[in-house]
Formats: structure tokens, sequence, C-alpha cells
């Protein structure tokens, strides 16, 4: 029998099916050890030896190895065919070996496709273990653990409240707060354009833009205000026109390739909605294999991937598909091949495709999941796509003139042939300016065209959009920073620390990410580079090909950021402070009316400074106690009483006492969540918030979306504790009010029917309620 070691018990399951009494196949879990949380598990001095700590549920995945090895005759190590499931294969082997249980041979298997003929095939091309790759693993395990235990412990004791400081999400972070900067301080430039309508021979119209003036070609601010506008539109109103020239053009646009990792992300979050990290746990499912039919079934190969490659025996399937469904006229001569854009890419592994394209996504309507079956669909369709015949488009630009000079230009766009784009097109994150759109009706050069309507319109120019998922990790791929399958845990880091926030699916940073971010690039500045974070990257990339080594990579790092650390050691936290204010002031200092100062409004005497506490940051005068003068810069409220002490969210928040019973009424965050909670708890004041008086359960509500935790009040709170509650009966039977998971509801026989989702619920009465209930019936 033959042991074979895979990282997921659904991988496990699959293959032990594929394989056959012959075989015993267990999971690792992922990896089994790790360099424990603390300092001290990596020695500089020693030739940056570490120090590995079996995980608590690593032991018991050890011993169900040891167990089975007994009586197995050889060992094959299978986990994922990327450098992480490299180093979990030579981790397990390292243990074995150290504990003397390795008494067999071993070899590494990989395989990008859980079907039975590739499991088959790797068995049957075994290797060992790739020690470049593992080098490659272990280097980027000790930067990143001598950065976040060097940096961390100097963020703690200078921005008190701060959390880790980790050596790639710092550098993501740092494009997200220039991105804000970059917003702030964005001056927008008004611009005005003169634009027609023609009319054509057969009497339809189309638009055109003035491009040239009396003879003077005009750019985007040749016209700023709006007198000039309309001088220029009035001097044209009685002018005649004539088509001048009439240019027609086919070009071809050509299919995305397959998807990477990174690609994948950014089209399930423009098209689907998805986060980065939902998207990878539902390509992990479909790769690992889901329910079909009562089968399990792997749907698409492995999704950590740079790779635009597909094998030549998934091309030649999927041009046979293309033959067969969509005709010779949307297969071209040749099978397609791509040449990947992503810096420091890795070509080792194929794009992520179906196992086998003749699985449609219509075949599995009904069987997958929703979610499933949308990145399934996306997956297959981008796949086939990618081997597709491009698209044809008849460009027209026509070229509208008077004799004086003026000539307005008129775009036109046809699709002349489908293509690919009869499967697949790939989304945008922003529309393009002037992109072309619509049709021409046809025109002749000498044409006369009646001008039938003209406008001065106004514009403005618009600042930088904000990141959403999908253009951040766009942005990090082109910069080279981080590896495809770390995006979606950045992104999710930076989130879970605080340092930045998600809203309506774009990226803003937090207060605390921006102290972060300064105090890094002024003290660290090399360090949160772009060009030296890729830099280090390709330096990974060098040591898994064995062009350059480990021991090479790590000095020369330690040597130069040591000795900053060092440095930095002696810095004065109000050294840091007066940073903060300088680089910040705009953001700190700014008043109502858009001027800046940091002489104190309310005493006039006073110098207006950051201060930094454990649970937030707040603006506060150099004169208290004796002025008493504070602005919140953090996005949580402070309690009342409690400004000075700054306030987090993850605190309980004193709301007031219900005056039914005295009761206290607070705000606190669950793991779900916002939440208002009625207790017997004394909450006045930090000191005793966790005294408990009443040991009864406490009466909860959660805060619904509309509502938001930072528009809670007590009056507010008190509302959303009476839910749900009767409002009186119709037809005999009782009328329900309550706000539940979906929103705002009113309960009547049984039967939930959607209410307006606002404060509106707070002051419903029967009659409405009612009249909610008679429209459902209608």
């Amino acid at each position: 029998m033959r042991l074979v070691v895979v990282e997921s018990p659904a991988k496990a399951k699959t293959i032990n099916k594929y394989l056959g009494s012959d075989y015993k196949v267990v999971a690792s879990y992922g990896h089994i050890r790790d360099l424990p949380s603390k300092d001290g598990s990596v020695y500089p001095d020693d030739n940056f030896s570490m120090v590995w700590e079996v995980k608590p549920d690593g032991k018991k995945r050890l011993h169900d190895i040891f167990t089975h090895l007994k009586s197995c005759k050889e060992l094959l190590l299978a986990t994922d065919p990327d450098r992480e499931g490299e180093a979990i294969s030579w981790h397990i082997k390292e243990l074995l070996q150290e504990n003397k249980k390795l008494q067999v041979p071993y070899k590494r298997i990989v395989f990008h496709e859980i079907t039975k003929s590739a499991i088959i095939q790797a068995i049957a091309s075994p290797r060992d273990i790739d020690l470049f790759l593992v080098d490659a693993y272990l280097a980027r395990r000790a930067l990143d653990y001598l950065v976040g235990f060097s940096i961390s412990p100097i963020l703690w004791r200078k921005l008190p409240g701060s959390k880790s400081a980790g050596r790639v999400q710092s550098v993501a972070l740092r494009i997200i707060v220039d991105r804000e900067s970059e917003i702030e301080s964005f001056q927008e430039k008004e611009y005005w354009s003169v634009e027609a309508k023609f009319e054509a021979k057969n009497k339809i119209l189309f638009d055109a833009r003035l491009t040239h003036y009396l003879g003077e070609k005009l750019d985007k601010f040749s016209i700023t205000n709006a007198e000039n506008a309309n001088f220029i539109k009035n001097s044209l109103l009685l002018q005649k026109f004539s088509v001048e020239s009439v240019e027609t053009k086919t070009v071809k646009r050509n299919p995305a390739p397959a998807f990477i990792t990174s690609t994948i992300q950014q089209e399930a979050s423009r098209k689907l909605g998805f986060s980065a990290k939902k998207t990878m746990k539902l390509a992990q499912n479909l790769y690992e294999g889901v329910d079909i039919d009562g089968e399990t079934t792997a749907l698409i190969t492995y999704m950590r991937t740079d790779s635009v490659n597909l094998s030549k025996d998934a091309v030649a399937k999927i041009r046979d598909l293309i033959l067969q469904r969509y005709g010779k006229d949307f297969l071209p001569e040749k099978p397609r091949f791509y040449q990947t854009k992503v810096k420091n890419a890795q070509e080792a592994h194929e794009a992520i495709r179906p196992v086998d394209v003749a699985v449609t996504p219509e075949s599995l309507n009904g069987k997958l999941s929703g979610d499933l079956y949308k990145l399934y669909d996306l997956v297959w369709k981008r796949a086939v796509a990618s081997q597709i015949s491009s698209a044809e488009f008849d460009q027209v630009q026509a070229d509208i003139s008077d004799d004086k000079g003026n000539i307005f230009r008129a775009n036109g766009n046809t699709l002349k042939f489908e293509g690919f784009i009869k499967v697949y097109v790939e989304g945008k994150d922003e529309r393009q300016e002037n992109e072309v759109a619509g049709t021409l009706p046809p025109l002749a050069n000498g044409d006369a065209v009646p001008l039938k309507n003209l406008d001065a319109l106004q514009h403005f120019t618009t600042p930088p959009p904000r990141f959403s998922e999908a253009s951040l990790v766009k942005k990090l791929e082109e910069l080279g920073i981080g590896r495809p399958s770390t995006y979606a845990s950045i992104l999710q880091v930076l989130q879970d620390r605080g340092y930045a926030k998600l809203t309506k699916k774009f990226f803003s940073p937090e207060v605390r990410g921006r102290l972060v971010t300064v105090f890094l690039e002024n003290f660290f500045h090399k360090y949160v580079e772009y060009g030296f974070t890729a830099d280090l990257e390709q330096s990974l990339d060098d040591i898994s090909n064995g062009s350059r080594s480990k021991s090479e990579i790590l000095k020369k790092f330690w040597e130069e950021f040591h000795a900053n650390v060092a440095q930095t050691k002696d810095i004065k936290i109000s050294d840091v402070i007066n940073t903060l204010n300088d680089t910040l002031e705009t953001f700190l200092f700014c008043r109502e009316d858009g001027s800046v100062s940091r002489v104190c409004p309310e005493c006039n005497g006073g110098e207006l400074s950051l201060k930094i506490g454990r649970f937030g940051s707040f603006v506060g005068c150099s004169r208290y106690p004796e002025c008493n003068y504070i602005k919140k810069v953090d996005s949580a409220s402070a309690p009342e009483g409690q400004e000075g002490f700054g306030y987090s969210p993850e605190q309980p928040k004193f709301l007031g006492k219900d005056p039914s019973d005295d009761a206290e009424i607070s705000l606190k965050k669950g793991p779900y969540g916002f939440y208002i909670q009625k207790d017997q708890e004394d909450m006045s004041s930090p000191q005793k918030m966790q005294k408990k008086v009443n040991k009864g359960k406490p009466l909860r509500a959660s805060i619904p979306s509309f509502i938001g935790p930072d528009n809670v009040d007590l009056d507010t709170a008190l509302a959303l504790l009476q839910f749900p509650k009767t409002l009186g009966q119709y037809e005999g039977q009782d009328v329900k009010i309550g706000i539940g998971k979906f929103g705002p509801y009113v309960l009547f026989r049984e039967k939930y029917i959607s209410a307006p989702k606002s404060k509106e619920i707070f002051t419903m009465t029967l009659n409405d309620a009612v009249e909610l209930i008679k429209n459902k019936q209608k």
C-alpha cells in the first residue's frame, strides 16, 4: 500500500475514490507547523535558522500520517502544485525524519486538475522535493517575520493602538492612502464642449463634437467658461455644414486569455460582486470537487496560478467544442497562445480552465448552488472565448465643416463580426473618456448635413476613483507586489486590522491606516516603496529558479534593515506626532470654511495637535485642561465623558438608561456586527464596564444596515428593543411588525410582508401596516 498526503479532506476523498484499495489518502489540512508568533523564531546571526512549532491541530494530522505510514511501502507527497504546497510537503518530510518515522521511500507528485487520468499520470512521474522552491518559501517567511517583529513593536510604542505592520500589507495600504491623498488634493477644472446634432440624407440625426474653431484645433481646455462657449455656439448657429471627409477602417479586438488568480478575482468582483476571499473559496471548492448527481466531481483546474498557458490537450478540446457549437467562422486557423503580462510571473502552471470543457454551464444548471454556478460559468466562458476568433468592428470617423474652418467630428462603431464577444466580454473598472459607442448613418464626402441642434455643455475634471477590490488587485499585480495566492488575504488583513474599510465596494483608509502609512513612509521609507517590494519579489523568484541563494538575499536585506530599525528605536513620540501633524496638516486641521489652521478655534490661544490613544485619535488643544477643545478624527464616536481616552468600537458604548426601569442601554460589537443590549451592567465609566450586577439574560437587538451604529442614540436603541411588537388586529388576526435579516417587515397570518427600510418602522401604525397588507393581497 502507498500513502498519499494531500492538503484538504475533500481532495483526499475524491482521490481515494480514483486510486482504490492499494492507496490510502490522508489530508494535512494545510501547514502542519509554522513559526511561533513570538520574537526569537528567526536567527539572523545563525544564517537565518528558524525555530518551527507544530500547530495544535497539526499534531493530530501528524499522528494520522505516522499511523498510516506503518503499513505502507511508499509515501507520496501530493500537496498543491505551488511554492506553498512544496513547503507543506517539505515540512511533513522533515517532521517524519526528525521523529525517525520515515522508514520508506518518499516522492513528490503534482497535478493541476483532480481527475483520474491526471492523478495516475502524476504517480507515474514522481520527482524529488524542489529545494529551490522550499528556499524561496523559507526566505519569504523569514522576511515577513523579521519585518513584522522588528517594525510592529516600534509601531506599538510610537503609535499606541496600532496593529502589526506586515511587509506586503503595508505597501498595499500605502496604495490606498496615496490614492485618498490624490482625491483630497485634487483641484477640479472646468471645461466646455460644443456639441451638435446634424441630419444625414436619410433624415437620421447623429452627434458630433466641435474639434476646430476658425481653423484652430481645440484641446480639452480650450474653452473654459460659459461666456466663451456660448459665444462660439452663437457664431455657428447660422453656418451651413457639409461632410468634409469620411474615414472607415476595420479593427480587430482579441479575446483575453483564460483566467489566472488575479484576473478571476478582478472579474468576479466586477461581474458578480464577489470579494477576493469569496472568489478563492468558491474556486477552491470547484477545484477540489463538488457534488454532482451524488458524485464528487472536480470542475476546474488549480486556481492559484499566474500562467496564461493552456495545455495542448485542453486547447484541442476547446477548439473542437467551438467548431461544433459556434461554427468554423468562430475558429481561428491556429490555436491562440498567450504571454503573461504579470511582473515576476511564474509560468509553471496552467491557467484556470474547466477540467472538461464538455461540461457546459447549462448542463450544471440546477445541480450547482448559485454562487458556484456563477463562478464556473465565468471560468468556462472565459476559457472558451480565449480560443475563439477576434471580434471585428467597422470604425467610422466623419469630419463635418463649414467655409470658415469650423470642424465637427462624429465617430461611430459598428460590430461587423461577433467572434469571441458571442461568448464573453471582459469587464472594466471604469469607462474610458470619449469611448466610442453607437453607429453613424451613411455619409459621403460633400453631403450637406443641416445643423439641427447645438449645445454648449459644461464639464468638470474628476479625481481618480478609489480602488475597488478588482482595481486594487490589478494595481498590485501591475506593480509586482505580492503573489496571486496572497491577494485575497492582503485585502482581508487591511480590513481586519482596521487600517482600511470597504464601503460600497471601494476602499478608503481609516485614520489609523493613514497614521501607520505616514509613520512608515517617514521612518521606514525604503521598505514601503513600490519598486523595492517588487524587486524583493523578483529576488524570491530568483531563489525559486536557483539563480540566487536564500542566504545572499536575506543577508543583504537584513544588514540595511536592521540598521534602520536601530536608528528608529531612539525616535521620541513627540517627533512622531510632529511628523504626523506636518504631513497630515490638511486632513487634521482643516476647518469648515476650507482653511487650514492650527490655532485652537475655542480659546484662540492654544495650538492644535494630534493626540493618540489606545482606542483612537483626536485633535486637542495645547492648553488642556484649561481648554477642552476636541475634534474627533477616528470614524468611531467616543462615549460622552470618554473623548480624551478615544473610543474603540470593540468597547461598549453607554447610551443611557431606560426611563421605565432604569436599566442601562449600551451599544456593543460582537462577531456578527453591532447590536444594542439592555441589562443591569454599569457602563457609565471604563472602570465599571465589566462589573456585573444582574446575571439574567440581557435583551438584545441587532442594528439594521439602514441605520448603522454611528446613528444610534438612546431613543433609537429603545425603539429597536421593542421589536417585534403587536400593533393590533385586522380581520380577527394579530398584526405584528419587526426587523429581521432582510429588513423591516409586517407579519400577518404567518406571512411576512416587506416594509420600507427606514426609521418609519418605528412610527408605523396599524393603519399603515394594513395598507401594506392590502397592497400585498392585491
